[in-house]
């Protein structure tokens, strides 16, 4: 008597997981038209963030807010703006 462990399986399930990897697919990478250029999304929202993260220094200073650490402050700040960016436009 053959149990579970000794069975091989099905040949059905590989060729099934194969058509699924290829009708799984990206959609198109949303992108915006400057001047007639393409630009993608991605890159859009980092350099608004880097803005954002300018004007929150610039806010910072202006306050006399001293941080411990502005070398690990200030890339996470551009990676906050940046990802919350991309989630309240790409969302």
């Amino acid at each position: 008597m053959i149990t579970n462990a000794l069975r091989r399986p099905s040949t059905f399930g590989l060729p099934l997981a194969l058509a699924l990897t290829l009708c799984t697919s990206c959609s198109r990478a949303p992108s915006f038209e400057i001047l007639g250029s393409f630009f993608p999304a991605w890159l859009v929202c980092l350099a608004l963030g880097l803005v954002l993260t300018t004007a929150g220094h610039w806010i910072l200073s202006r306050v006399h807010v001293v941080l411990a650490v502005p070398i690990l402050t200030y890339p996470s700040l551009t990676a906050l703006f940046t990802f919350a960016l991309w989630l309240s436009f790409f969302r």
